[in-house]
């Protein structure tokens, strides 16, 4: 019996740790599947669609997050409210999740950080739209800090938020104010690439500020520990990087998919391997 195909697209997409990620958790969770990924660019959609149909299921990154969707027939109700799908279920009906929302709390909750209070979210990009809604459904009281040219985008994504989330709490400021406030964050997220590899000397905020912060997480994933993530952490804050939510999320497609069940110390152990896999493309 041949096995059961699930595939990555996105484009163009080269280097990607979910062939590594998905075929470890198929492994644990000893379920079949074979993981494979694939080129498809938006404009593709009409003529790969029938392909994409085939599969078991598939994971969905840039640029098809969005134009996936009029190829599906249901989304799931987080889906619908990000606009975005990463992870596609096929079978009767074709079903659209985004499963980075659960991976994100699933990567808080591994790692014992609460979310609640304040919540401070550095940058205002794609994947700050995250952890924005996330922490508006958690009731937290938000605050987004960008750079002076971010300001515009900035107040977009607070507005789209408050458009859809009745009662967000959601204020601004610029991350160079943030030493000078008196607020002392129960969690700060990092939504911003800096700290990333090859960069890996610099930090998004001043230790100043991260003495104030309980607990810390860095969305950045490569590296495994970012510099803020260890300055966190020799504060004596609860802190945890980008791997974590990556593995995680990935983790919730396999809970979508088969309803696999999974214990924590293999998706420690498997956070830690994807790290060092991960090494070997840089």
């Amino acid at each position: 019996m041949s096995k059961r195909k699930f595939a990555v697209i996105g484009h163009p997409i080269g280097h990607t740790m979910s062939p590594f990620i998905h075929r470890r958790l198929f492994e644990l969770a000893h379920t079949d599947g074979d993981y494979t990924i694939m080129d498809v660019a938006p404009e593709e959609f009409p003529v790969k669609i029938k392909d994409l149909n085939e599969l078991a299921g598939y994971n969905v990154t840039i640029p098809d997050k969005q134009a996936i969707i009029p190829f599906l027939d249901k989304l799931d109700p987080k889906a619908e409210l990000y606009g975005s799908v990463n992870t596609v279920r096929n079978g009767q009906v074709r079903e659209g999740f985004t499963t980075d929302p659960d991976g994100f709390l699933k990567a808080l909750a591994a790692n014992n950080i609460p979310f609640e209070g304040d919540v401070v979210i550095v940058g205002c990009g794609g994947v700050a739209r995250t952890f924005v809604y996330e922490a508006a459904l958690a009731g937290c009281n938000i605050t987004i800090a960008v750079r002076p040219d971010d300001a515009q985008m900035r107040d977009s994504l607070a507005a789209d938020v408050k458009s859809k989330i009745d009662g967000a709490n959601i204020s601004a400021c610029l991350i160079s104010e943030l030493e000078q406030s008196e607020l002392c964050p129960s969690l700060l997220v990092n939504a911003t690439p800096v700290g990333m590899y090859p960069r890996t000397d610099a930090m998004p905020i001043t230790v100043k500020v991260i003495d104030r912060c309980r607990c810390v997480f860095d969305a950045v994933y490569n590296p495994l520990e970012t510099k803020l993530v260890q300055a966190a952490r020799a504060n004596g804050a609860a802190a945890a990087g980008g791997m974590t939510m990556l593995v995680w999320q990935a983790v919730v497609a396999h809970e979508i998919w088969d309803g696999s069940v999974y214990n924590n110390d293999d998706i420690s152990q498997l956070i830690e391997d994807s790290a060092k896999e991960q090494s070997k493309l840089f």
